[in-house]
C-alpha cells in the first residue's frame, strides 16, 4: 500500500508536501477497508464514493484533530496496491511510524500463516499416544490444549500446553497450578508424553506440602485466600477477637517453621508473639504444620467443629464491608475496650484527612476513628 500526502487536497502542493512516500501496509486502514460497514463503524467520517467501495473520502481522527484522507482501491481490491492521499500535516503525523507500522505488518504476517500439514499429523499421534480420555481441552487451531494429571493423592491437577507453529522444533509453552517453577527440558526428539512425565515429577515433589495445607484448610479458618489453590503458599487463619496470622509455607520444606505475620490489635498479638519467642525450641519438623503452629503459639485454632466462619467476618469499621477488592480488615485499634477492625487503606485515608494526624517516615500516627485512642498504621502495609 502506497501512501501519498499532497499538501492541501486539490490545491497546489509544493515540493515539501510530497517528501513522504512510504509503504505502510499492516495499519488500521487495511482493518477499515474490509467492507463499508466495517469503514462505518471505525472512520464514520471516511465514506465510500462508488458502489464498487473501492473508492473512500473523507476525514479521520488522528491525535485528537481530523484530517483528510482519499482512498483509491484497484478494481481487485488488493490492499498492497491501494494509493491513499492525505492532508500535509497527517504526513507529519505518520512520518515517524512508519517502524511501526512496518513491524505490524510483519506481525500480521506471521500470525496469518497457519502450522504445515506434518505439525497436525505429529500433534495428532502424539494424542492418541498419550490418551485423549487426559486431554481437557483443545483449541480449534490445535495450538494449546490442557492435559489432566492425578497425584499419588488423587488430587486433579491440570498442566497447560501451547506449541509453536514450527512444533516440535520450537520449544512448547507450559504452564500449571504448581507452588514451584518447573524447568520443563525439551529436545526436538521429545513429545507431549516426555512432557507429561517430567510434570508428574514435579508433582510428586509437593505431596506433603499439598498434605499439610489441606489439614490447615479443613481444621482451621482460612480467611485468606478466599479460595486456596494448589499454587498457594500463604494462608491466613482466624485467631479470634478480630486477629490472624498470616503464615508463609515454604513447599519444598513445608514442615519448617514458616514464616509469620500477626494481624490485629497489640493486646491481643503481642502475647502471642512472647509465646513463639518462647516456644521456638519446641517444633517439630517430625509433625505436621497445625500441631506444631498451636504448640508453639500456645493457641487454639477456631474451627468448623465449634465455630462458624462469620464470627471472624468482621466488617471494617470505617467501609462497613469485609472484603475490599482483594483485601479484608486487618488493623484494629489497640484499646482493648474498642478492638474495632479496619483496612489498612480505608484507616490510611481516613488519617489522611485529620488535621492532627502526623507522619513519621512511613508510620502514620492518628487517633481512632472511634474511641479516639491512638492508633498507628504503617504505609507499607497498604494494598
Amino acid at each position: 500500500m502506497t501512501y501519498y500526502f499532497p499538501g492541501r487536497m486539490g490545491i497546489a502542493a509544493t515540493q515539501e508536501d510530497y517528501g513522504l512516500r512510504a509503504h505502510l501496509a499492516g495499519s488500521g486502514t487495511t482493518e477499515m477497508l474490509s467492507g463499508p460497514g466495517r469503514t462505518a463503524s471505525v472512520c464514520p467520517m471516511l465514506l465510500p464514493q462508488n458502489t464498487q467501495a473501492t473508492l473512500y473520502d473523507g476525514f479521520i481522527t488522528a491525535g485528537g484533530k481530523e484530517y483528510r484522507l482519499r482512498i483509491q482501491l484497484p478494481p481487485s481490491r488488493e490492499l498492497k496496491s491501494a494509493r491513499i492521499d492525505c492532508d500535509w500535516r497527517l504526513q507529519l503525523v505518520l512520518q515517524d511510524k512508519q517502524d511501526i507500522f512496518k513491524q505490524e505488518q510483519t506481525s500480521s504476517q506471521q500470525s496469518s500463516v497457519g502450522p504445515p500439514p506434518q505439525y497436525f499429523t505429529k500433534l495428532v499421534q502424539e494424542i492418541d499416544k498419550l490418551g485423549w480420555d487426559r486431554l481437557a481441552y483443545i483449541d480449534p487451531s490445535f495450538k494449546s490444549l490442557q492435559v489432566q494429571c492425578r497425584d499419588a493423592c488423587q488430587r486433579e491437577h491440570i498442566l497447560t500446553i501451547n506449541l509453536h507453529n514450527q512444533y516440535p522444533q520450537m520449544t512448547p509453552t507450559c504452564t500449571a497450578d504448581l507452588p514451584g517453577k518447573v524447568n520443563f527440558k525439551w529436545s526436538q526428539q521429545d513429545s507431549l508424553q516426555g512432557v507429561l512425565h517430567q510434570f508428574e515429577k514435579a508433582l510428586a515433589q509437593y505431596q506433603d506440602f499439598w498434605d499439610n495445607m489441606k489439614e490447615l484448610d479443613k481444621s482451621t479458618w482460612v480467611l485468606e485466600p478466599e479460595k486456596p489453590s494448589y499454587k498457594d503458599t500463604v494462608r491466613r487463619i482466624a485467631l479470634g477477637n478480630n486477629a490472624s496470622v498470616q503464615i508463609t509455607v515454604d513447599p519444598a520444606h513445608p514442615r519448617m517453621l514458616p514464616e509469620c505475620r500477626f494481624l490485629g490489635a497489640d493486646h491481643v498479638i503481642n502475647p502471642i508473639k512472647q509465646s513463639l519467642n518462647a516456644n521456638l525450641h519446641c517444633w517439630d519438623p517430625r509433625q505436621t504444620l497445625l500441631p506444631n503452629l498451636q504448640n508453639v503459639l500456645a493457641v487454639d485454632f477456631p474451627s468448623p467443629a465449634n465455630s462458624s466462619k462469620e464470627d471472624f467476618n468482621m466488617a471494617c469499621s470505617i467501609c462497613y464491608a469485609y472484603r475490599l477488592g482483594e483485601e479484608i480488615p486487618d488493623r484494629a485499634c489497640d484499646d482493648p475496650r474498642c478492638s474495632r477492625p479496619f483496612h489498612t487503606t480505608c484507616l490510611i485515608e481516613w488519617l489522611r484527612a485529620l488535621p492532627s494526624t502526623r507522619m513519621s517516615f512511613n508510620v502514620i500516627f492518628g487517633e481512632c476513628p472511634y474511641c479516639s485512642k491512638p492508633i498507628t498504621v504503617k504505609m507499607t502495609a497498604a494494598r
